[in-house]
C-alpha cells in the first residue's frame, strides 16, 4: 500500500508564498508522473502542475509564472512553490503520484494525498 502526505498549507495574504510538500511511502517500486491538482468550493478538481519522470513539466494556464513544481525522486517527494498568491488560489490541494508496487512488468496506479486548504485573503 502507499501513503502520500501532504504538508504547506496555510493562509497567506495576496501577493505571498506558500510550499507544499507530498512525500509517499509505501512498497513502491517507481514513480513515473507527480502532480498537483486543486479543488476550489463548487468547482470541479483541476490539474494545477505535473512532472514526468523524464521532468517534462505542464502548468495551468492560470498559474503559470507564479508556481514551480519540483521533484526529489530519492525522497519519493513533489514540491509546489506558490508565489504572487492570489484570492482566486483559494482551493484545497491535492497531490497524486502514479507508483508502481510490485516487480517492473507489474501496473501502475493513482494514489492521492488528503489534501491540503490554500486560503489566500485579500
Amino acid at each position: 500500500q502507499v501513503e502520500l502526505v501532504e504538508s504547506g498549507g496555510g493562509l497567506v495574504q495576496a501577493g505571498g508564498s506558500l510550499r507544499l510538500s507530498c512525500v509517499a511511502s509505501g512498497s513502491i517500486t517507481d514513480i513515473s508522473t507527480m502532480a498537483w491538482y486543486r479543488q476550489a468550493p463548487g468547482k470541479q478538481r483541476e490539474l494545477v502542475a505535473s512532472t514526468t519522470s523524464s521532468e517534462r513539466i505542464n502548468y495551468a494556464e492560470s498559474v503559470k509564472g507564479r508556481f514551480t513544481i519540483s521533484r526529489d525522486n530519492t525522497k519519493n517527494a513533489v514540491y509546489l512553490q506558490m508565489n504572487s498568491l492570489k484570492p482566486e488560489d483559494t482551493a484545497v490541494y491535492y497531490c497524486m503520484q502514479r507508483c508502481r508496487t510490485g516487480p517492473a512488468w507489474g501496473k501502475w496506479d493513482d494514489y492521492w494525498g488528503q489534501g491540503t486548504q490554500v486560503t489566500v485573503s485579500s
